[in-house]
């Protein structure tokens, strides 16, 4: 089972991450916790509300939010995918989804995700994370221990740093 960062430990992977899906009656006599495409969730919502498991959907970079609607409080688990570390629309898809959209399920970072980018994304709201096949996860751990204030406002820490000064 694949290992990922959840809440800032190393837990195991019980999602099932499905980039591409042809055969809708294959998705829904599958069993498992399955992450889908946007595009699939779009075109087959109301078949795929009734699966038993647990209901999750990933977006592209240039994919909006926006475009889940009303579903969003529904979804156990959102992935925002990184086709390459330098595509940062993710973030603000991250930021999007927790603030404005008030998602409250697990935001997970998945695709070209490296521990560099660990620290930034949990200040956008992503609290899960499916490191590249090439990453550490155990060095990766201690990213977000690699800064001790942001100066910006973020999802984590809603006042700036001017502003939490006493």
């Amino acid at each position: 089972m694949a290992k990922l960062i959840k809440d800032r430990s190393l837990v195991n992977d019980d999602w099932v991450w499905i980039q591409e899906v042809t055969d809708l009656q294959a998705v829904l006599q599958d069993d498992r916790d399955l992450i889908l495409p946007l595009p699939f969730w779009l075109a087959h919502r109301e078949q795929l509300r009734g699966r038993p498991a647990r209901k999750a959907v990933w977006l592209a970079s240039h994919e909006l939010p926006e475009q889940l609607g009303e579903d969003v409080q529904g979804f156990d688990l959102i992935a925002l995918h990184f086709p390459v570390f330098s595509d940062g629309r993710p973030y603000s898809s991250a930021r999007e989804l927790r603030q404005r959209l008030a998602f409250q399920g697990e935001l997970r970072a998945v695709g070209d995700v490296l521990r560099d980018q660990l620290f930034y994304m949990s200040r956008c709201g992503f609290d899960a994370f499916a490191l590249r096949d090439d990453q550490n996860p155990d060095y990766a751990l201690t990213a977000f221990d690699d800064f001790r204030e942001g100066y910006q406002s973020s999802v984590d820490r809603p006042a700036p740093l001017f502003r939490r000064r006493s």
